[in-house]
């Protein structure tokens, strides 16, 4: 599995909540640093709800870009739902809480699946995004930064062994959010 791009916002008005967000994420060029609260240069404006220790970085994948695009008729290109890292050859949905994944010296685990919101809605320029973002089930993760360091797009993202106990998948856990 690769990483395919590293993306940060930087804060920028917004038709939602506060009127700021850090949502419209770009691919950037070069290494960028993880640390224990997230990407460097990645703006959070909506502290209370987002960031923090638990979602340090949120992690999107090719396959579920892949069923945005067939679904809304149109390519989407990286960031697009906000995410920081978007990998390769990985769903979302089956990911188990508590997976980790190492990408050079950074180490993540798994914590959430990504709840949308209206700042969500207002990005793709619909107001009844939140409910199709829910309905296509590709929630894609947020992470906490176990091991901090540099990431670059390109890396090699190495899946470690799973959870040694049971854990929920990110599906049934943004399942049981709506449920």
């Amino acid at each position: 599995m690769q990483l395919l791009s590293v993306n940060v916002g930087q804060r920028q008005r917004i038709a939602a909540k506060s009127g700021w967000s850090g949502i419209y994420k770009e691919p950037v060029p070069g290494p960028v640093r993880v640390g224990e609260f997230g990407l460097a240069g990645d703006h959070i404006a909506d502290t209370r709800n987002h960031g923090g220790l638990t979602q340090a970085a949120y992690v999107y994948t090719r396959p579920d870009y892949a069923a945005w695009e067939a679904a809304l008729g149109r390519p989407l290109v990286p960031g697009t739902f906000g995410e920081n890292l978007l990998f390769s050859d990985l769903e979302s949905a089956p990911v188990q809480i508590g997976q980790q994944f190492r990408i050079g010296e950074v180490v993540l685990e798994v914590t959430d699946p990504r709840i949308p919101c209206v700042t969500l809605a207002a990005r793709m320029k619909d107001p009844g995004f939140v409910q199709k973002f829910r309905q296509m089930e590709r929630p894609g993760f947020y992470c906490r930064v176990l091991v901090e360091g540099e990431v670059e797009a390109g890396q090699e993202v190495v899946l470690l062994p799973p959870p040694a106990e049971y854990a929920p998948t990110i599906l049934r856990q943004f399942r049981t959010f709506f449920g």
